[in-house]
């Protein structure tokens, strides 16, 4: 039997290493306009910030269409190892709220990155969707972030 609406407070964890040491990958895990620049597909809207992006995206799962439009917001910045930001996002009949934290871990001459995301709040259609599926859904999506910082990370244009 599926879980209806229990998505609210469902929380994702996990770990990432990098080659840069965490005084040079912090200034940018903690700085909203490259995270923004790190979204898959995402088309900023107005002149993203340190502490604040706006951009649209287009859902790719199916229970969701359209666009959704998404406010990232840093909350906290503990240089060099801990930062906390807050995602909203609202579409036609759909809005979330997801707090995410990073911590920062030396590793060799790198960064070992161990992350935490929950799902603070889902209104509209999204309650109605499975617990199962927005997981699955909200899995893909975080991979993909990661895998665009590591993008951009790489990128010699990354400044």
């Amino acid at each position: 039997m599926p879980s209806w609406g229990s998505c609210a407070m469902q929380r994702f964890e996990g770990e990432r290493t990098f080659a840069l040491p965490p005084a040079e990958l912090w200034p940018k895990l903690s700085d909203a306009a490259f995270l923004a620049r790190c979204v898959p597909d995402a088309t900023p809207k107005g002149e993203p910030e340190r502490d604040r992006a706006q951009y649209t995206v287009r859902p790719g799962f199916s229970f969701a269409r359209g666009t959704l439009d998404v406010t990232m917001e840093i909350l906290e910045r503990r240089e060099p190892e801990t930062a906390r930001f807050r995602l909203t996002s609202k579409g036609i009949g759909s809005s979330s709220v997801v707090e995410s934290a990073l911590t920062l871990v030396p590793l060799d001459a790198g960064t070992k990155v161990n992350w935490n995301a929950e799902v603070t709040q889902l209104g509209g259609l999204l309650k109605m969707v499975p617990a199962g599926l927005i997981r699955g859904a909200a899995q893909k999506v975080i991979d993909d972030v990661w895998d665009g910082i590591a993008k951009q990370l790489a990128s010699p244009l990354a400044g």
